[in-house]
């Protein structure tokens, strides 16, 4: 629940500091015509606007288990992921055909300082949006939210590019700002394909090899554990689940090895940063000379 209204704060106040700032810019794409600032504010209207699929996963994500859902509802930052990849498409879309169709009608621009001030507002709320949802998104471990606050400092940078675009127009170049309307669909592309990676992972249950290592580290230092199995992780939304088997000495009682698979299970909870909850398997070595060690060492008790 916290980490659900912390990303909730985060996406709107991000939402109100793009939203002016595309305002302010969609003003003077009115009255400058630039379309090199045309495609920068159709792309930061696309990217405050993601801030409502998130929203909507995270009020989903806060809604208990039931029979159906038995794991929750925490994979509805998997599908509002989706959303943000389409809607950085889109966007990537709407800037290159805005782009090409000045090339080949070519105006002049108007209001060059004003557009100058307005791609620097652009980078500049961009920049503060990318910062706050990049480290909220690692601290609640949101990866739809860090890939926005990605796509966010992609927006700034794009938005310096519009410089350049008004500073070959008042040298008389006028294919400059749609070449550079072009130059920023190609960043947009190029962070459609960080975003769209970053997605395809989560939804094939990818994390990172290091979490599995801290795991295995941690249940070797617990006291009983004789050595461990397969360890199994996965990302329900901004936590992680996993499953892990652990070997321990086949004289314990059943007693024993439950209490052992819970020490397994603290230490698991403890060691990975935000793991949430965990399965531990238990198995043993099999004892010479007992005609049930084939199938009790397929795993007896189980800690969750």
């Amino acid at each position: 629940m916290e980490t659900s209204r912390d990303g909730m704060r985060t996406l709107w106040i991000s939402l109100v500091v793009l939203g002016a700032t595309t305002v302010v810019q969609a003003v003077i794409v009115a009255l400058s015509g630039s379309v090199a600032l045309l495609g920068d504010t159709v792309h930061n209207a696309a990217d405050a606007l993601t801030a409502v699929p998130l929203g909507i996963a995270f009020m989903l994500g806060r809604r208990a288990a039931n029979r159906r859902f038995t794991y929750g509802y925490g994979r509805a930052e998997d599908l509002a992921g989706i959303v943000i990849v389409a809607a950085i498409a889109a966007s990537a879309v709407v800037a290159a055909w805005m782009a090409v169709d000045r090339l080949l009608n070519p105006r002049d621009i108007t209001h060059l300082w004003a557009v100058s001030t307005a791609a620097l507002v652009g980078f500049a709320g961009n920049e503060w949006v990318a910062r706050y949802r990049i480290r909220t998104g690692r601290r609640i471990g949101s990866a739809a939210l860090v890939a926005d606050g990605l796509h966010a400092r992609t927006d700034g940078f794009t938005s310096l590019a519009v410089l350049l675009g008004a500073g070959g127009a008042a040298l008389g170049l006028r294919w400059a700002d749609p070449v550079v309307g072009l130059l920023i669909t190609a960043a947009i592309l190029l962070v459609l394909k960080d975003a769209a990676r970053e997605v395809c992972r989560r939804l094939m249950d990818s994390v990172d090899p290091a979490l599995v290592g801290t795991a295995e580290t941690a249940l070797r230092g617990v006291d009983g554990v004789l050595g461990t199995g397969q360890v199994r992780m996965r990302w329900i939304g901004h936590a992680l689940r996993a499953e892990a088997d652990i070997v321990v000495d086949p004289r314990l009682t059943v007693v024993q090895a439950h209490s052992l698979a819970v020490a397994a299970e603290h230490a698991l909870i403890h060691a990975v940063p935000r793991l949430t909850a965990a399965t531990v398997h238990i198995d043993h070595r099999p004892v010479e000379g007992d005609p049930h060690a084939a199938l009790a060492h397929h795993g007896i008790v189980g800690a969750g």
